[in-house]
């Protein structure tokens, strides 16, 4: 039997644990698929996810700088792809491609269940406005934190992330990097800061001691902003358990079967 071909698109691919972990969840599900990376060039994402699926592919995760773009090609969208518009998950059926957004559970889950944070009545500070915090903010407010800020080199895009999901019953905030509230319970970083190890893009200040300070990314890529955070008397958290929650609910969006998550991000720590 032919195994189901699935990878991971975006740009850059070649730190992606992505492979490892859907390996891992195929064996532990009895799935059978192949899992790679696919290195899209930044001006042809479309050209190469069209020849993927025309190859034989039945799905592809989607990640920087193309969920944009991955939302504009599925012809159905879960609901939380639709309020985030960007695109993480794509599933290559017959009669439309089918686009899910797994960003935001994998978050909560991450910081609520392996973290050991229930959001609900906390302080959260997003800091970024494209797709990755785009693709999270539903999820974020889903918990009940007591208020959301979010903050963005430009201002206008946090504006327009915080006008998008108004009507969704938590009080958010939007401004500048320089707007970001002091003491915050808890702080992300869905910037692209730490692709280039640029660590913290907003000032120690919005730390509270003990609160959790997140990056998205994982491994040395993420090693300035952890450093950065436990300076400063947070506690440091790198993105690996979004990832891998993040990719148990893709798995079970292609599969129908949802994988034991925790197993595996156990096994990733103790490789890194």
């Amino acid at each position: 039997m032919t195994p189901d071909q699935y990878a991971v698109a975006g740009n850059p691919v070649e730190h992606s644990r992505s492979p490892t972990i859907h390996a891992a969840f195929a064996a532990q599900t009895g799935q059978t698929l192949e899992y790679g990376r696919l290195l899209c060039p930044l001006d042809d994402f479309e050209g190469h996810i069209r020849r993927f699926a025309a190859e034989g592919g039945k799905g592809c995760n989607v990640t920087v700088p193309f969920k944009f773009e991955a939302y504009k090609l599925a012809k159905t969208l879960t609901p939380r792809a639709q309020l985030a518009q960007a695109v993480n998950t794509l599933r290559f059926d017959a009669d439309g491609w089918a686009g899910d957004n797994t960003d935001g559970v994998g978050l909560v889950r991450d910081i609520e269940r392996n973290a050991g944070r229930p959001l609900k009545g906390l302080s959260v500070l997003l800091i970024g406005a494209g797709g990755a915090a785009a693709g999270v903010l539903g999820s974020l407010i889903d918990a009940g934190p007591a208020r959301i800020c979010i903050v963005n080199r430009s201002r206008d895009k946090a504006e327009q992330l915080q006008a998008s999901h108004a009507h969704l019953g938590v009080p958010l905030q939007a401004g500048g990097l320089d707007d970001a509230p002091a003491g915050q319970d808890v702080v992300i970083n869905a910037t692209a800061a730490s692709l280039v190890g640029a660590g913290s893009p907003v000032d120690a200040r919005v730390l509270k001691r003990g609160g959790l300070a997140l990056d998205m990314m994982y491994g040395p890529k993420a090693q300035a902003f952890l450093d950065w955070a436990a300076r400063h008397g947070a506690e440091p958290r790198d993105g690996l358990g979004m990832l891998v929650e993040q990719a148990g609910e893709a798995f079970h969006f292609w599969r129908g079967v949802r994988p034991e998550t925790q197993p595996v991000l156990a096994a990733l720590r103790a490789q890194l």
